[in-house]
């Protein structure tokens, strides 16, 4: 789900590593660390789903930013449309209605 939704917030606009752990905090996925960002992102770009560049910083050392490849499109859309799948399927199973429990003791 990290890969999706990494190449979801690339898609929106290229953005450095820091950056991209920050908007995953500010989407509600505040347990994301940099520790999984930054390998994730490494396993992209190695799968060449997504391109670098360095970019110069006022405030230290440059920047790598990230942004989507033509087969980081690609495998942008066909994830979205497999989460989709897979959460209509578990929503189909949870909207099920559950049998009576039975009692303690019985």
């Amino acid at each position: 789900m990290l890969s999706l939704l990494l190449l979801h917030l690339l898609a929106e606009r290229e953005s450095y590593g820091y950056e991209v752990v920050r908007r995953l905090q500010e989407a509600g996925f505040a347990d994301v660390l940099e520790g999984s960002v930054y390998p994730a992102l490494a396993r992209l770009e190695r799968e060449e789903r997504i391109a670098t560049r360095l970019v110069p910083s006022p405030s230290g050392p440059a920047r790598k930013y990230y942004r989507l490849t033509p087969a980081g499109w690609h495998a942008l859309r066909a994830g979205s449309t497999a989460w989709a799948r897979h959460t209509s399927s578990v929503d189909a199973v949870l909207a099920r209605p559950l049998p009576t429990a039975p009692e303690e003791g019985s």
